[in-house]
């Protein structure tokens, strides 16, 4: 099923299955890019720990990104994530 995600600053990851959030952050990524955001935020929620590691190893490979890190007020529920500039910037 294809899920019309408006692209803004931040994205809420928990209405997505498990096994749809590898693609779900990269099209984000892309997109909020495209956009023009430089940073954004993904909510993964805290629980055990499993979908933020997911989320980073994501964000790990992705050119577009140049750094990331929990976002503080969230208590590791949450990851900034600071984008390239894009062309012409």
């Amino acid at each position: 099923m294809t899920h019309q995600v408006p692209i803004e600053d931040a994205l809420d990851l928990h209405p997505f299955r498990a096994r749809d959030i590898p693609s779900v952050v990269e099209e984000y990524i892309g997109c909020a890019r495209q956009q023009g955001f430089r940073r954004v935020r993904l909510i993964h929620g805290r629980g055990i720990g499993i979908q933020r590691r997911t989320v980073h190893s994501i964000l790990r490979r992705l050119p577009l990104v140049l750094e990331f890190w929990d976002a503080p007020e969230s208590h590791l529920g949450a990851t900034v994530v600071h984008l390239v500039d894009p062309p012409g910037r």
